[in-house]
């Protein structure tokens, strides 16, 4: 990076002593960026503002001008943002990237859907490397449940399926209920609509009332209860890689670079560890994607 993290620490430590906290340099603004500026848009949940965050502390750091702006409701109103020019840069996921601007795709695995973003952005997107880590759907069971019936993967999981319960959200039944059939021979005894990775299917799976449950591979309740995640080997939930996307013509090779660079760094685990930080242990995503990108400079 153009500008080293040993500087930046002088820089970190006058803002304490003049403000208080390491964060007060990140500053979320609502009105329009200033020429020049990147606007960061986020969609509101913990860890895609963490990952705006982390875009906001590493153009910084490359002598970039960001802001962060205050977090929206949903993806599609991310994408009207970059398309008006409200946003220049928000970090998404792959494969519901591409799932938005081709509902008809049933591409799953990374570098197939990566490379159909890249045709199907359009002259007024553009999408950047990927990291190599994802939040992407993933099914979980509890330590006893594993050892029980012998499972480390969807795989083992097939023909005990009709002894178990699945708690997921809603929609579940309706799109993987018969792919999870086609692909690993799997009828659940009963799937059981919860919500997506939220209280109601933690509850479900720790009380026992369900056997297995559908979560996201960075969600802090997977380390924090000990779960155990199944391996997916055929691919059946689609690639969900963290990928930077940014308006057409309005990010320069320094802003590009850094991104691109911060993106490798970017792995499943480091990004759970991150998550858990602020759901768990309720630290200011500020502070987090600071040490963030403190500990994977270079």
């Amino acid at each position: 990076m153009k500008r080293n993290l040993a500087a930046l620490a002088v820089l970190v430590l006058a803002a304490v002593s003049a403000c208080g906290a390491p964060s007060d340099p990140l500053k979320d603004n609502n009105a329009p960026a200033a020429d020049g500026t990147i606007n960061i848009g986020s969609v509101d949940f913990p860890e895609n503002k963490l990952l705006a965050q982390i875009y906001a502390t590493v153009l910084r750091e490359a002598g970039v001008k960001s802001e962060v702006a205050s977090p929206v409701s949903a993806r599609e109103v991310v994408l009207k943002g970059l398309k008006d020019g409200s946003f220049t840069l928000v970090p998404d996921y792959s494969g519901n990237l591409l799932q938005a601007l081709d509902p008809a795709t049933t591409l799953t695995k990374s570098e197939d859907v990566y490379n159909a973003l890249k045709q199907k952005t359009g002259p007024d997107l553009e999408v950047l490397e990927p990291a190599p880590g994802e939040d992407k759907d993933v099914l979980v069971v509890t330590q006893q449940v594993a050892q029980q019936f012998n499972l480390k993967s969807m795989a083992d999981l097939g023909p005990k399926c009709p002894q178990l319960t699945l708690a997921a959200a809603g929609e579940w039944k309706t799109r993987w209920e018969a792919k999870i059939k086609q692909l690993y021979n799997c009828t659940f005894k009963e799937i059981r609509s919860t919500d997506a990775g939220g209280p109601v299917t933690l509850d479900a799976i720790k009380g026992g009332s369900a056997q297995v449950a559908n979560l996201f591979t960075t969600a802090s309740a997977i380390s924090t209860n000990n779960f155990v995640q199944l391996a997916d080997p055929k691919n059946m939930y689609p690639a969900q890689n963290v990928i930077p996307l940014a308006k057409s013509g309005k990010l320069k090779d320094a802003a590009k670079l850094a991104l691109n660079q911060i993106s490798k760094k970017i792995t499943t685990e480091k990004l759970a560890a991150a998550v858990k930080r602020i759901e768990v242990d309720k630290e200011n995503p500020q502070d987090v994607a600071w040490d963030f990108v403190k500990q994977n400079a270079g």
